[in-house]
């Protein structure tokens, strides 16, 4: 590789203006998430306002109802995969990996998500985010009767949790902690 040939390095070897500023806008992203992952409650609160106003948007626009529908789709995606465990019994063999406890005796066994809270948390805000910038361009305006994406939306979502809740009572999960047995240490 000769000189200035990688990423974020000058002709002289010294990283440039450019890269060393996405770097530190990076660092303190990062360093914003990290802080911010104790606060769940916050958190869901601040994404919730800003769907508030996104969807206040989209209404007073009277537009964007194919990003709203691409957004709605989204987050259907995120919510099965945080419903959803790791390692999906129904691909397991009987005797291959870790399964879920089936009867009362068996050993405990904690329910690990696909997605975990912090991620859905995560990329459910970019997804808003980004659909919130999609409706400054007119491009992304296409018209359609909106109508027929609700009951589109609302017949994709019923059938889509109809069967995440089948897979749910099949292989007797339950990706809630609420009403869980809890054992007590004994000293």
């Amino acid at each position: 590789m000769s000189e200035g040939d990688s990423v974020g390095e000058s002709i002289h070897g010294k990283t440039s203006v450019v890269a060393a500023f996405f770097t530190r806008v990076g660092q303190v992203y990062q360093s914003w998430l990290d802080k911010s992952t104790p606060f769940y409650a916050v958190r869901w609160a601040a994404t919730l306002l800003l769907t508030a106003v996104y969807m206040i948007r989209v209404y007073i626009l009277q537009g964007w109802y194919i990003v709203t529908y691409a957004l709605g789709i989204y987050h259907l995606n995120l919510f099965i995969a945080f419903l959803s465990p790791k390692v999906d019994p129904s691909l397991l063999d009987e005797d291959e990996g870790p399964s879920l406890p089936t009867k009362q005796n068996e050993e405990f066994r904690p329910f690990i998500r696909r997605l975990p809270e912090f991620k859905f948390w995560h990329s459910a805000t970019k997804g808003i985010i980004i659909a919130m910038i999609c409706t400054f361009f007119d491009a992304f305006n296409v018209p359609v009767f909106w109508p027929i994406l609700v009951m589109y939306f609302i017949m994709l979502f019923c059938i889509t949790m109809k069967r995440q809740i089948k897979h749910m009572i099949k292989y007797r999960y339950l990706p809630f902690t609420h009403g869980k047995r809890t054992y007590k240490e004994e000293t």
